[in-house]
């Protein structure tokens, strides 16, 4: 209640039309060129016009810097739905690769003879080294761009995610996961891309839906490691696990290298064009990422945020790690069915995320910024409750249900958070955005930690609920 009005006070001072409004760029009809064309020299004038695209395939609003003002799925064309494509598609690998190990984790926890607070040491090591890369990331993008920076993040997670099979003891799973954590730092270039392409009345359902389908490669790590590529490593193996464990990682290591080299390749930083090519046309101030890293953490409003996206995203980071040990523990079934299970949490995302950036900018064409914090009080309030209710199910079939419908809210609250994020402070949106994605990982070290220290799986789900609450 008191971030609502904090944040509220916030904006009533500010018109946020105003702080979006950019200079407009005349071009006169010989300068167009068609769609998917680029510009060999600089249009006749001022440098400073120069850019590489203009015409677009979709709608866009000159006043917001050739922002697209409409979402076509269908199209894969350059710049907006290129970048957007390639955005959660990029994503989904990141996530791919940072939680290939979470299914393997109860034979890994065998064959290495750890307890469980060692692999509960593991995952949270795996998801606090994301906190420090992820404000690492938000002033590099408002200053590199989103396209090299996946390029760095996902070269660099595949290599440590294909070295798995070289870990011998707790001390050298909790290395490894420190570095396969790099990856989650990609959900900053995720939602910076799509802020930059999309139009404010739509870049909540635009981010939402991107950052969605993004964190879907979660449920999809679970079904499609969990229960499709481990069982048959284990048969090409003679049911050998400690071999399949060990050799498995490869498969996603190698997809993250190549999705990283033709995500660079194949799209734009922005509307105008790539930010080196903006700049030697000095199209585009350069951008001190110092300067904006300041700015984004002396907005009060980055912190209210910083701290509702730990209770939102951070719960679906643990819940990542948990999800399968929870029920192989509690209901005692097999790897792979509590993997199956366990996935369903990931797959809201196909929806519930893209719902909450929807419900966010419809609450905010009928009430203005004040609809956009109501909706996210309410869904985490909603959240809060299904996870207390979630951790008194005794029945394997009712946890399953309550599973769905807590994802639903987790994701939907994850939706309107950043339905929000682009309007603190928009020239430095790549900042903000790193310390509000850090606070998701902030929130998973500290539930982590809660289901480390308590063996009681109610008890710890309980304390998860009341501290959203």
């Amino acid at each position: 209640h008191t971030s609502t009005n904090t944040l509220k006070y916030f904006f009533a001072r500010k018109e946020v039309k105003e702080r979006y409004t950019m200079p407009s760029i005349e071009t006169k009809p010989t300068d167009l060129i068609k769609v998917g064309e680029t510009s060999t020299e600089v249009p006749q004038g001022s440098a400073s016009k120069w850019q590489k695209y203009k015409t677009y395939d979709v709608a866009v609003d000159p006043e917001q810097d050739d922002m697209a003002t409409e979402i076509r799925l269908s199209s894969f064309s350059r710049p907006h739905m290129r970048a957007f494509h390639c955005s959660w598609w990029a994503f989904f690998i990141a996530f791919f690769i940072w939680f290939s190990i979470t299914p393997l984790l109860p034979d890994i926890q065998y064959n290495l003879g750890l307890t469980k607070q060692e692999i509960w040491t593991s995952t949270i090591a795996g998801v606090g080294s994301t906190i420090f890369v992820r404000f690492l990331l938000g002033p590099m993008c408002d200053k590199y761009g989103p396209r090299v920076l996946y390029l760095v993040i996902l070269c660099s997670a595949s290599i440590p995610a294909a070295c798995t099979g070289l870990v011998n003891s707790a001390t050298g799973l909790v290395v490894l996961r420190v570095f396969i954590g790099i990856a989650g730092g990609s959900f900053v270039m995720c939602q910076y891309w799509t802020t930059v392409m999309f139009a404010k009345e739509i870049v909540g359902t635009a981010n939402a839906i991107a950052a969605g389908w993004g964190n879907l490669g979660a449920g999809v790590t679970n079904l499609v490691m969990g229960a499709l590529l481990y069982p048959l490593f284990q048969i090409f193996f003679d049911h050998d696990t400690e071999k399949a464990w060990r050799t498995v990682c490869i498969v996603p290591a190698v997809i993250a290298f190549l999705t990283g080299i033709i995500v660079y390749y194949i799209s734009d930083d922005c509307p105008k064009g790539n930010y080196s090519e903006l700049k030697k046309h000095r199209a585009m101030q350069e951008v001190s990422a110092t300067g904006s890293f300041w700015n984004g953490c002396l907005n009060m409003n980055t912190w209210l945020l910083f701290i509702q996206y730990a209770c939102c995203f951070g719960v679906e980071l643990t819940m990542n790690s948990a999800a399968a040990m929870y029920f192989r523990e509690e209901f005692d079934l097999s790897p792979s069915s509590a993997a199956a299970i366990s996935s369903l949490f990931g797959w809201m995302n196909l929806f519930a995320r893209g719902v909450g950036g929807l419900v966010s900018d419809v609450a905010s064409s009928k009430r203005g910024m004040s609809g956009r914090l109501w909706m996210q009080t309410i869904l985490l309030a909603f959240e809060g409750a299904f996870v207390l209710i979630f951790a008194n199910t005794g029945t394997l079939a009712g946890a399953i249900v309550v599973l769905v419908f807590f994802s639903i809210f987790v994701q939907a609250s994850e939706g309107t958070s950043y339905g929000i994020v682009p309007y603190v402070d928009p020239p430095n949106t790549g900042s903000i955005s790193g310390i509000v994605g850090a606070g998701g990982n902030a929130g998973a070290v500290g539930f982590g930690m809660v289901f480390r220290q308590i063996d009681n799986n109610q008890k710890a789900f309980t304390i998860m609920g009341a501290t959203i609450l």
